[in-house]
């Protein structure tokens, strides 16, 4: 499996992603669900964004485990946050940078939003894997 990062010349190069990813060759895709700060209980943990961030990190990454894959399979990631400000941002990628531990960020999309699916969710995080095929 060949994973390439792309950010086209005739572009702009970006900061903590890249413009795309392809994957070829044999390989198995991964779709994960929005990870919510939720425990191992299901219980919405209390806190502030910084720490519902972590939870939703350390759960995206329990699923990656379960199929067999890495923070490294990532190949598309999207995060939503509540009342997205501008010193928010900044902790949410910090955090999300600290989980993924790697300099090969890959696709990634940050959307604010009004509300998620229940009251007093902050973010919300989704991902795509690609591992190579028989994993």
């Amino acid at each position: 499996m060949d994973k390439k990062l792309v950010n086209p010349p005739t572009m702009f190069t970006p900061w903590g992603y890249h413009h795309a990813v392809t994957v070829e060759g044999a390989a198995k895709f991964i779709f994960i669900s929005g990870q919510v700060a939720r425990d191992r209980e299901g219980k919405l943990i209390d806190g502030d964004l910084a720490a519902q961030a972590r939870r939703c990190n350390e759960n995206l990454i329990a699923v990656l485990a379960g199929v067999g894959a890495t923070t490294a399979d990532v190949v598309k990631i999207t995060t939503y946050v509540v009342n997205l400000q501008p010193d928010n941002r900044k902790t949410v990628l910090d955090i999300r940078d600290e989980f993924l531990g790697r300099n090969d960020l890959p696709a990634s999309s940050l959307i604010g939003v009004a509300a998620l699916a229940e009251a007093g969710m902050l973010i919300e995080i989704e991902a795509i894997a690609a591992v190579p095929a028989g994993l």
